[in-house]
C-alpha cells in the first residue's frame, strides 16, 4: 500500500509539473491557434492570412504579452489538470489490472482509465478554458469596445458569473467532457501501444533514444486527438 501511495503522490506531483511547463511553451500558439479559429469569422480591422501572419501581428501590436494573453488561467487549470490527470490515469490502471504485472497494452485498462481522468478533468478545464479563451480573442486587432474588454482573468471570471450564472462558466464543458474523454482514451491507445511496440524493437545499445521516440509519439497523438472538438468549443464558449 505504501508503495502504491508513494507512486501516486509522484504521478500527481510529475502531471503538475507537467501541466505548468505545457503552459509555458505552449501557450502562445494556443493563442494564435484561438485567435484563428475565432478571428476570420467575424469582422475585425485585419484577417489574419496563416499561424505566421497572426503571430507577427500580435507581436507587433501588442508584444510578447500578446501571446500570453489569458496564461494566468491557463497555468491555474493546467497545473490542476495535468496532476489530476497523470494521478487518476495512474492510479486507475493500476487498480483496473489488479495486481497484474503491466506487459503488452490492454485496451480493457488503457481505455476507460483514460476515458474515466479525461472526464474528471473536463470539469476544472471547462472554466479556465473558457476565461482563456475570452482573454485571448481580445487584442488591438479586436472590434470588442474597450469598455466590454477583461481587464484580467479574474474580471473575466467575476463578468461572466454576473451576466451568464454558474451556468454561462460552465459553458461548453460539454464538448470538453467529449474532447477530453473520447480524445485522451484515443490519446493514450495509440501512445500506449506504439511506445510498445517500437521499445521492443530497439536494441538495448540504442535505450539513449527511448526518450526521444516517447516524446515523438506524444506530439503526434496529442496532435491528432481531439482537434475538430477543440474548434467547437472554442467558437461556443466565445461567441455565446
Amino acid at each position: 500500500m505504501g508503495e502504491i501511495s508513494s507512486s501516486g503522490y509522484k504521478d500527481y506531483v510529475a502531471g503538475l509539473l507537467a501541466g505548468v511547463a505545457a503552459v509555458a511553451t505552449g501557450h502562445p500558439f494556443d493563442t494564435v491557434k484561438v485567435k484563428l479559429q475565432t478571428h476570420n469569422t467575424e469582422a475585425h480591422l485585419v484577417q489574419y492570412r496563416n499561424g505566421l501572419h497572426c503571430t507577427a501581428r500580435i507581436l507587433k501590436t501588442e508584444g510578447i504579452k500578446g501571446l500570453y494573453r489569458g496564461a494566468t488561467s491557463s497555468f491555474a487549470g493546467m497545473a490542476l489538470e495535468g496532476s489530476l490527470f497523470f494521478g487518476i490515469y495512474s492510479q486507475t490502471k493500476k487498480y483496473l489490472q489488479g495486481g497484474m504485472q503491466s506487459g503488452a497494452p490492454r485496451p480493457q485498462v488503457i481505455i476507460p482509465s483514460a476515458a474515466f481522468a479525461g472526464a474528471i478533468n473536463s470539469f476544472v478545464l471547462g472554466p479556465t478554458e473558457l476565461i482563456k479563451c475570452r482573454m485571448q480573442i481580445q487584442g488591438t486587432d479586436s472590434l470588442v469596445p474597450m469598455s466590454s474588454r477583461y481587464s484580467s482573468p479574474l474580471d473575466c471570471a467575476l463578468k461572466t458569473l454576473q451576466s451568464e450564472g454558474v451556468k454561462g462558466i460552465f459553458r461548453g464543458s460539454g464538448t470538453t467532457l467529449l474532447r477530453e474523454s473520447i480524445g485522451n482514451a484515443t490519446f493514450f491507445s495509440v501512445y500506449e501501444y506504439m511506445r510498445y511496440h517500437m521499445h521492443s524493437r530497439i536494441k538495448p545499445a540504442s535505450s539513449n533514444y527511448n526518450n526521444l521516440i516517447e516524446i515523438g509519439i506524444g506530439v503526434v497523438t496529442g496532435g491528432v486527438s481531439g482537434v475538430a472538438v477543440s474548434i467547437l468549443r472554442t467558437k461556443h464558449v466565445v461567441y455565446n
